[in-house]
C-alpha cells in the first residue's frame, strides 16, 4: 500500500465502532478479550501465538477497553493484514515476541484490519504496516515500515528510555502466564535483579546503590524500575550530609538559583512533601531561561521518575511543567 503521512491528532473518533459487529471468537469473551486473547489463539486472522503475557488481539468489541489501558502505561497497536501484506504480519509477530522482554512497559494490541475494519476506519490508518503508540488515550505514529527485529528492539528501547526519563515508569500487569509467586508475610517476593542495589541501600552505601542501579539501566534502558531506583538513589546521594535548615535559608536568599532550589526540592521529596517539591521546581522552570531552565526541567523529570508514573501527583506535576514550558 502507498505510504501517506499519518496526521490523525488527538483522541480517537470511536463513532464508527458503535454499530454492532460480528463477534470474533475469543478465549475470554468480550471486554478486554479475556486473559491472553491474542497470545493464546491464532484463528482465522492468523494472530501470533505463544508470544508473551502482554499481547492481545484487538477487536471492535474490546478496542475501547484496550485504549483505556493506555492510561496505565503505553499500548502499541500493530495494524496488519497477512493477506494484503505479509510483511505487516511479520512486524506484528516480532512486536508481540519482543513485548515480553520489556516486562509490561507496554501492552501490544494486534489489529487485523481484515477482521476489524472498523478500527482501521476509526484510526484513519493510511497504510500498513503501521504501529501506533497510545499513551493516556492519545495516539502517535511510531512505525510505518517492517523493520528487522533487532532494529525494532532498538526502537522500542529508545522509546521506553525516553518515557522513563520523563518519569513514566508504570507497567501493565501480565494478561497471562504463570501464577504470581506466593507472598511472604504480605510482602511481594524480592526481584533478584535489584538485590545488589537494595543491599547497598541497606548498608547506607548510597554511592554503591547508584552504581548498581546505573549498571542495570545501562544494560537495559527499558527497565523502568531500575530507572526509578536510580532516580531515588540520586536524590539520596545529593542530599547526603546536607543541613536542611541551611539549605532552606540559602534557597530563600536565592529564589532563582537552580542549585539551591533543586536541593530543597530533593529535601521536600524525602520529607514526603512531594507536591511542594514539584511546585518549587515548576515555578523555577517558569522563571528561568536558557541552560538554567533546561537544568531545572531535567531535575524535575528525575523527581518524577523517583516518585513513579502511577502516582497522581506526577501527572499533576507534568501538566504544571507543560504549562511552565509553553
Amino acid at each position: 500500500m502507498t505510504q501517506q503521512p499519518f496526521t490523525r491528532p488527538g483522541a480517537f473518533d470511536l463513532s464508527a465502532l458503535k454499530r454492532p459487529a460480528a463477534p470474533a471468537p475469543t478465549a475470554g469473551g468480550p471486554g478486554r478479550g479475556g486473559p491472553g486473547a491474542g497470545a493464546a489463539r491464532g484463528g482465522a486472522s492468523g494472530a501470533p501465538t505463544g508470544t508473551s503475557s502482554y499481547v492481545l488481539e484487538v477487536t471492535e468489541e474490546n478496542f475501547q477497553a484496550v485504549i483505556e489501558q493506555s492510561m496505565t502505561a503505553p499500548v502499541m497497536l500493530a495494524f496488519y493484514s497477512r493477506t494484503r501484506m505479509p510483511e505487516s504480519g511479520q512486524l506484528a509477530d516480532d512486536l508481540a515476541a519482543l513485548s515480553g522482554e520489556f516486562e509490561g512497559s507496554f501492552l501490544v494490541g494486534l489489529v487485523d484490519i481484515d477482521a476489524a475494519p472498523g478500527i482501521a476506519q476509526a484510526m484513519q490508518v493510511p497504510s500498513i504496516p503501521l504501529v501506533v503508540a497510545v499513551l493516556d488515550g492519545r495516539p502517535a505514529p511510531l512505525l510505518q515500515d517492517a523493520l528487522p527485529i533487532e532494529e525494532l528492539r532498538a526502537t522500542l528501547t529508545q522509546v521506553m528510555q525516553g518515557l522513563a526519563a520523563q518519569g513514566m515508569t508504570a507497567r501493565h500487569q501480565p494478561l497471562t502466564g504463570a501464577p504470581a509467586a506466593e507472598e511472604t508475610d504480605g510482602e511481594p517476593p524480592a526481584d533478584p535483579r535489584y538485590a545488589a542495589a537494595e543491599d547497598a541501600l541497606a548498608r547506607d552505601d548510597i554511592d554503591g546503590a547508584v552504581a548498581e542501579y546505573q549498571k542495570l539501566v545501562t544494560a537495559n534502558p527499558a527497565d523502568v524500575e531500575a530507572a526509578a531506583g536510580l532516580a531515588m538513589a540520586r536524590v539520596l546521594q545529593r542530599t547526603r550530609g546536607v543541613d536542611p535548615a541551611a539549605a532552606r535559608a540559602a534557597a530563600d536568599a536565592a529564589p532563582d538559583d537552580v542549585e539551591t532550589q533543586t536541593l530543597v526540592a530533593d529535601l521536600d521529596l524525602l520529607d514526603g512533601a512531594v507536591d511542594d517539591a514539584f511546585v518549587r521546581v515548576v515555578e523555577l522552570v517558569r522563571r528561568s531561561s536558557g541552560d538554567e531552565k533546561n537544568a531545572a526541567r531535567e531535575h524535575l523529570l528525575g523527581l518524577f521518575a523517583a516518585v513513579g508514573n502511577d502516582d497522581p501527583r506526577v501527572l499533576k506535576g507534568r501538566q504544571a511543567l507543560a504549562s511552565a514550558l509553553f
